[in-house]
């Protein structure tokens, strides 16, 4: 098990470029799956959740070719469904939460669709509820092995187009369902979709494989089945995650960055919710410019005088995939910040190993904590810590890079799930970690 040893403390300088969008490369590398016609992604991000997902694919018998830094294509025109009855596939699947977007293009294409109970992070539970009553919808028969936790669809006679409304806006279930219905035959239209920048950007690219996707970017989405998709060469969106976590990192160890390339107007809310901690994001070009806060950062109360709420909300409300990185800003903030996370019971449980540094917070019940920040009039102490899930884990690395002393983060395999070089790149602009 690989560590970081970083010695924080030290203020940072330089541009910072964002990786491929992870969530997005997730959805977009499952859709390979939809025609035999190769398929083209460019800018893929190499990290290990993506990695796994590729060597799953080419397990699947999918033709994959590196043709650069980030670009790959992909034929699907000799896949294996047996494969997913295997034990190896059982081990392999259940080690990834995104394989579970490959049952839907399978089960529209080759009538059954597997899958064990996917992994990922330790965040609290992550229903699959939504994606598997979609495929029902479908015409689509389900059964479940209770003995080894193992999914399957199956529509031997192929899928039927339908009404439904989702009972919650999953971004990952209304994908699998978009996917499960571009193969349909007649109309499904569904109702209380997530409208994520991910998903309307796996719309597009479906819709340039011959698909026939309408209300793209809105919570109805209307899908005239076709009866076969062909190729395409897609580019994957900068990490929106990233970006936020690279702002909260600037903010925090009070140094002067430039993050380039980082499609502004895919942001949505984020710029702003970070302006309501007092940080200063200046917009340049297609860059997001970060001054050395040098005073500090000051909290905006509500209208009337309130503490700052921060809450997570379906798009375009603030992606809870950045709750972590606020509650780790809010802890050097001049004022007070309570954060609301309502989607995961566990993701705020990694406060205690801030709480070991030296930050106030109190955990007021698992979704909610309010920070108390210092202002910079307390650094935050160096410590021995062990990284939970991706988020806490680039969180907790943000803190040590800021705190007085050297700091140990353990359990790294966690944070390369969702970061490239992470290392590498902090040491390009003036950061002090080594990797063990």
């Amino acid at each position: 098990m690989g560590i970081f040893k970083i010695e924080g403390g030290i203020r940072l300088k330089g541009e910072i470029t964002p990786q491929g969008a992870k969530n997005e490369a997730l959805q977009i590398l499952c859709a390979v799956l939809l025609t035999p016609e190769k398929v083209t992604i460019n800018n893929i991000p190499d990290i290990i959740d993506i990695n796994k997902l590729i060597t799953l694919l080419g397990n699947l018998g999918v033709k994959i070719e590196k043709i650069g830094s980030g670009s790959y294509t992909f034929q699907s025109d000799e896949v294996n469904v047996d494969y997913l009855e295997t034990e190896a596939f059982k081990k392999e699947g259940g080690s990834l939460r995104g394989s579970i977007m490959i049952v839907g293009p399978l089960l529209a294409r080759f009538g059954k669709g597997y899958i064990p109970k996917p992994g990922g992070d330790k965040i609290g539970r992550r229903r699959l509820d939504t994606h598997f009553e979609g495929f029902i919808n479908l015409g689509a028969k389900f059964r479940y092995n209770r003995e080894d936790h193992f999914y399957g669809v199956e529509a031997p006679d192929g899928l039927v187009g339908a009404d439904m409304l989702l009972d919650e806006a999953s971004v990952t279930g209304t994908a699998n369902i978009v996917m499960a219905a571009v193969l349909a035959k007649g109309k499904t239209t569904v109702y209380n979709a997530a409208c994520e920048p991910y998903l309307q950007q796996l719309c597009k690219m479906l819709n340039s494989m011959g698909a026939n996707i309408t209300g793209v970017g809105s919570n109805l989405l209307t899908i005239e089945g076709v009866e076969k998709l062909g190729g395409c060469e897609h580019r994957i969106l900068p990490d929106m995650i990233e970006i936020g976590s690279w702002i909260g990192l600037a903010a925090m160890t009070r140094s002067e960055i430039t993050i380039k390339d980082v499609s502004w107007e895919n942001l949505g809310v984020i710029p702003n919710v970070f302006r309501k901690l007092g940080i200063t994001l200046e917009r340049r070009g297609d860059d997001i410019f970060i001054p050395e806060h040098k005073d500090g950062y000051e909290v905006k109360t509500d209208i009337d005088g309130s503490i700052l709420t921060i809450a997570d909300a379906p798009w375009p409300g603030f992606t809870p995939d950045l709750l972590s990185i606020v509650l780790v800003v809010a802890t050097q903030a001049k004022g007070d910040v309570l954060i609301h996370q309502k989607m995961f019971e566990s993701r705020l449980f990694f406060t205690d190993k801030l709480i070991d540094m030296g930050a106030k917070i109190m955990l007021c019940d698992p979704h909610r904590a309010v920070v108390i920040g210092h202002d910079f009039k307390s650094q935050l102490k160096a410590t021995t810590m062990s990284s939970p899930d991706i988020r806490a884990g680039i969180s907790l690395l943000i803190a040590a890079l800021s705190a007085k002393g050297t700091s140990i983060i353990q359990n790294i395999e966690q944070i390369d799930r969702g970061y490239e070089r992470i290392d590498e790149r902090l040491r390009a602009i003036g950061a002090k970690i080594v990797r063990e």
